[in-house]
């Protein structure tokens, strides 16, 4: 099994939604790297989850790749957003893991610039953050994280001083999971979507010193 695979298997998804936080995600693009560090993310239980997109075992064409190995890329797009979504369990079982928030380190006046925007508006959500990094198609899906264009350092990184936990956002109404505690993110960084100004750490943006 590689690096990569036993990272995303052989525990609950949600702990592995914690676990890619402060990670560093690199996306090599045709005009230079750009990246930051992982500040927020959602946890999505597959067929018992009424929020996840392979609830009740859904399967189509749109969301084969969750089905795909530990590390598969998911791109799928929502009110003309594209979102990044990384299968997180074995081959079959469909769950996954939302990234939701990034903080620029690699390549910021560029991200900048994709998104015409400065600050943690750069990428404060899903649909930002991929905008940031140029990316505006599904030209990734089911492709392996760290085969191709975009990486994810498993080594390095920063480590959160406090993971806080909430329901996800903007989630389906349906069934019984709209309110479940899987969204997980850095406590105090600014780049966290729908983060306070009054609950924003400026010095150290949420992480240890």
């Amino acid at each position: 099994m590689t690096a990569l695979a036993d990272f995303f298997s052989g525990r609950p998804t949600p702990e592995i939604a914690q676990a890619v936080l402060g990670k560093q995600l690199i996306y090599e693009g045709p005009s230079g790297p750009v990246g930051g560090l992982i500040v927020e993310a959602e946890a999505y239980l597959g067929p018992k989850d009424s929020a996840a997109h392979a609830y009740r075992g859904h399967r189509s064409p749109a969301n084969e790749a969750l089905y795909d190995e530990p590390g598969t890329i998911y791109i799928y797009s929502r009110h003309g957003q594209y979102l990044f979504d990384i299968a997180v369990q074995e081959k079959d079982n469909p769950q996954g893991v939302l990234i939701r928030g990034l903080e620029p380190t690699i390549g910021v006046a560029q991200m900048a610039a994709m998104r015409g925007k400065t600050g943690p508006e750069i990428s404060n959500g899903p649909g930002k953050l991929m905008a940031a990094f140029g990316i505006h198609d599904k030209a990734l899906n089911r492709q392996l994280l760290n085969a191709g264009p975009l990486q994810l350092k498993l080594v390095g990184g920063r480590v959160p001083a406090r993971i806080a936990t909430t329901a996800r956002i903007g989630v389906s109404q349906r069934g019984n999971s709209t309110d479940a505690p899987y969204r997980f993110y850095v406590a105090g960084n600014p780049y966290v979507s729908k983060m306070l100004k009054r609950d924003v750490d400026q010095k150290n943006h949420g992480w240890q010193a």
